[in-house]
């Protein structure tokens, strides 16, 4: 074609003009088309970028909303972490502290009045009739001895009493003179015979049974450091070294294994348990162990409180405590050590855990992330729930409504649960809580089917909190043996108070008996046992009566 035109125009002048123009026409076409390309191949390159950029730009707007995520998440955490670092301690809470509560707005809570509450009961007038009474006469002065008008004296008609309580502290010397009787015949042998020595509690000592007592008292029942009771010992005029009473408690340590012997013994066969665990500074170098860091285990049965001092938090400290084939129920925490159990594993022993701690997880996210807050508060009064459902069925045994009340509620609890862990927007701290929940949902609601088993494992907390006051008051322990002498203290004294039992006067009692048998713990130790008291020892003991050894014939 393009042939045939080119020739046809060949013919004049004309023509070779058209020809040269066409001809010019075509080159530019091919440039036009050659460009075209290039930039159809730009286009697409330009397209490319542009969607890789885009892809690019997607990327980071989803890390910048995880990091924004992650952002809100570590400050939450670094909130909570605050409060648990520098918030109030349990040992310190008073009854203001809200450390451990979540204000709900839409209660209105009405300030608690000092003293005791309208409809509660008066309490009773203490009886302090049990207390020697030393009597003191008062006269009327010489003045008013006589009638003011005649002048004639008063006659004598009785007394108007009253009592003051008065507290005597004295300290003195017990002078002890052994009599001597000479004999006056000649039979032979010696002749002169001496009344025998007074017993002592730790030979060659000058301190008796009394100072005893209120060393161990000061110490593992009040939590104050031995120096200060010491100090205040001087301004009576008694002045201890304290290498002194060091050296005499680490002689006293001994003599209360076989009571310590017979409580392990007792606690580990009880069916109901609870445990717990806290710090507790031992200031000895052992090999492989960095730093002095101990802990302190508590467990808690029926009728006696055990408390074991090791330097390991593992799963073997209650394992070993427990025999091989310990069964029953034991209420703790979430720790794992309990987790990892023997007897737990092999089906013999059944955890229990606390809702107190799960309570404080949803206190925790409410103070840690306020956008969760309205949803912590909707879990803090399902778990309120439980508690006054539970309570009811307690206080009231008769009251049939109560066990389908709490059945219902932890049935409504559950499907809540599974609700919103079904949902994928929850958030990241409440999927965190509500999957612990779940995971410990079975220990959680042993107590549903056994009202014997309790909600909580504050027992063990506030049995844990006076050996808390102990590590801030007077640090730990200095050697192990000091550290052993805490535990059995710590054991005996929570023991006696399950069993309302005067601390002075059963430390008296079994003090005294020791230094009798010669310095050293009785061979019988069965009388001293709290379960083993009659009910007239038992009565004296309770009473503030001197305490005095039981009829065992």
């Amino acid at each position: 074609m393009d042939g045939v035109l080119l020739t046809s125009l060949e013919a004049g002048p004309a023509g070779a003009d058209l020809t040269a123009l066409v001809t010019r026409l075509l080159t530019e076409v091919d440039q036009l088309r050659a460009e075209v390309a290039v930039l159809q191949r730009a286009n697409l390159e330009l397209r490319q970028q542009a969607g890789y950029w885009q892809s690019r730009h997607a990327d980071a707007v989803r890390r910048i909303a995880a990091l924004e995520q992650e952002n809100n998440h570590l400050r939450g955490e670094n909130r909570k972490l605050q409060a648990e670092r520098f918030g109030r301690r349990s040992e310190k809470q008073s009854g203001s502290d809200r450390s451990n509560d979540l204000d709900d707005p839409t209660e209105a809570k009405p300030k608690r009045q000092r003293g005791r509450q309208p409809g509660q009961p008066a309490p009773q007038r203490r009886d302090y009739s049990h207390l020697p009474a030393r009597e003191q006469f008062l006269d009327l002065p010489e003045a008013e001895q006589i009638c003011p008008q005649c002048g004639l004296p008063l006659k004598a008609c009785g007394s108007e009493d009253s009592e003051q309580l008065e507290i005597e502290i004295t300290v003195y010397r017990r002078v002890i003179r052994r009599r001597r009787g000479q004999r006056t015949c000649d039979c032979p042998g010696p002749r002169t015979c001496t009344a025998p020595p007074a017993p002592k509690l730790i030979p060659k000592s000058l301190l008796g049974v009394s100072v005893w007592v209120e060393i161990l008292l000061d110490k593992f029942a009040s939590y104050r450091p031995t120096q200060r009771l010491l100090e205040q010992w001087r301004l009576l005029g008694l002045d201890l070294a304290a290498g002194t009473v060091t050296d005499g408690l680490q002689r006293l340590e001994p003599l209360f294994r076989p009571i310590m012997k017979v409580l392990l013994d007792r606690n580990r066969r009880s069916h109901y348990k609870q445990a717990d665990e806290t710090r507790w500074l031992v200031f000895v170098e052992q090999q492989g162990k960095v730093g002095f860091g101990w802990w302190l285990w508590v467990f808690n049965s029926a009728d006696t409180v055990v408390y074991i001092l090791d330097d390991s938090r593992s799963h073997h400290v209650p394992e070993d405590h427990y025999s091989a084939q310990a069964g029953g129920v034991l209420m703790v925490d979430r720790y794992s050590a309990y987790k990892a159990m023997l007897q737990v594993k092999n089906g013999t022993l059944i955890l229990v855990f606390c809702w107190a701690h799960v309570r404080r997880d949803f206190v925790r996210v409410g103070k840690g992330w306020p956008e969760l807050k309205s949803w912590a508060l909707a879990w803090l009064r399902l778990i309120r729930e439980l508690y006054r459902w539970n309570r009811q069925r307690l206080t009231c045994p008769a009251d049939s409504a109560a066990p389908t009340g709490l059945r219902q509620a932890v049935a409504a609890m559950r499907q809540q649960l599974d609700s919103e862990l079904a949902d994928p927007a929850l958030r990241t701290p409440a999927r965190k809580v509500l999957t612990s929940l779940q995971e410990h949902w079975s220990g959680l609601t042993h107590f549903v089917d056994d009202p014997r088993i309790p909600m909580d494992n504050n027992l063990s907390e506030r049995r844990l909190r006076g050996p808390a006051l102990g590590r801030k008051n007077y640090y730990g322990s200095g050697a192990l043996w000091s550290g052993r002498l805490a535990a059995a203290l710590f054991s005996i004294l929570a023991t006696l108070q399950l069993w309302q039992i005067n601390p002075r006067l059963w430390l008296t009692w079994y003090l005294q008996s020791c230094a009798e048998a010669g310095s050293q713990a009785p061979n019988d130790i069965e009388p001293f046992l709290p379960w083993n008291l009659s009910e007239d020892m038992r009565t004296k003991l309770r009473t503030g009566m001197p305490a005095q050894k039981p009829d065992t014939s």
